[in-house]
């Protein structure tokens, strides 16, 4: 994203609102939300998407998720394979109707409609990421192959049971304030018969509830990422068959056979992917907050963005924290279908 299009991003995003109290407000919300009487996660999730997205695309991609690494690979070639990865298990044919839910700016949405030849209908609560994601497909040449619901993934109640032949939520579920509600209506708007395949971010069997350096990286993933908990392996299949689906497989694709890089580790060192951008480490992080700073005195960014930036690189120091500790990771990748 070059610096006029981030520029242009951000002012969407922000609208000239304090950009430094909204940050300071969300860093909050892990502490308001037990006691805080009406709290709602979900807008909890939508502003930290709407304050991080454009610096996320920035500095991750379009497809803003994580994906099995191979040294020989850049990022943004492992999301690729990954991504036909999940094609090829949805078994998706052309004239399929295909539900992304929780779509981002929507890179997978793109090379799905794109390879596979279906209809993508995307799923949103944000409707800032859902017009970004409009403005980039146009520009693909792929706007008539895509529809979009702005609605929360808790709520598809615009969307009639039985909708669509495929389904799939690529590190979304995993915001859900309560996991099985949101398998139990992606249930209900799937055909019978119909693939799900999900991505989630989970602790491992490594994590100890005991441990006091486990329980301060959970919580710092969960106030970094708007994660209301961050379930265990076990308990995303049991909400799925809770739901309703059929388990089909489940694990964590960080595990891999052959030459591999651990999922985070082009947030920690150049060593172990093709290419790693300066901008994704530790003191590229600290290099491009002091260029935000400067672009905020320049008035090219808008007053408070470089807060964005701070808070990005504190949850990419989580991120590695829970890497390198073994109790997390984001690539909990699981197939399971509705039943005929």
């Amino acid at each position: 994203m070059r610096l006029n299009k981030l520029s242009r991003a951000l002012r969407d995003a922000y609208q000239g609102s304090d950009v430094r109290h909204r940050v300071q407000h969300f860093e909050g919300w892990i502490d308001r939300a037990a006691p805080e009487a009406g709290y709602d996660h979900t807008e909890t999730v939508k502003e930290y998407y709407n304050l991080c997205s454009g610096f996320m695309v920035k500095g991750w991609s379009e497809s803003l998720h994580f994906a099995p690494l191979t040294p020989q690979e850049s990022i943004e070639e492992s999301q690729v394979r990954h991504q036909r990865l999940m094609i090829s298990q949805l078994e998706l044919q052309q004239g399929m109707t295909v539900a992304d839910v929780g779509c981002g700016v929507g890179g997978p949405m793109r090379r799905v409609a794109r390879e596979a030849g279906v209809r993508v209908v995307g799923i949103n609560i944000n409707t800032i990421q859902l017009e970004e994601a409009k403005r980039l497909n146009a520009e693909a040449g792929l706007d008539h192959m895509v529809d979009y619901e702005a609605c929360s993934f808790m709520d598809m109640s615009a969307i009639a049971d039985d909708s669509f032949d495929g389904g799939y939520a690529i590190e979304s579920t995993c915001h859900a304030p309560d996991k099985q509600g949101a398998f139990e209506e992606i249930f209900r708007v799937l055909k019978p018969g119909a693939l799900f395949w999900g991505q989630e971010m989970c602790l491992t069997d490594t994590y100890d509830p005991n441990d006091h350096r486990h329980q301060a990286i959970k919580r710092d993933l969960m106030r970094g990422i708007a994660l209301n908990d961050i379930a265990t392996f076990g308990e995303v299949n049991e909400a799925l068959e809770a739901a309703g689906f059929s388990a089909i497989e489940g694990m964590d694709r960080d595990m891999q056979q052959g030459p591999s890089t651990p999922w985070y580790q082009p947030m920690a060192s150049r060593h172990g992917t093709l290419g790693t951008a300066l901008h994704r480490l530790p003191l590229g992080r600290k290099a491009f907050f002091a260029g935000t700073k400067l672009a905020e005195a320049m008035r090219l960014f808008p007053k408070g963005s470089a807060e964005v930036v701070r808070l990005l690189d504190r949850t990419a120091d989580a991120y590695v924290e829970g890497g390198r500790t073994g109790i997390f990771t984001p690539l909990y990748c699981f197939l399971a279908r509705k039943p005929l």
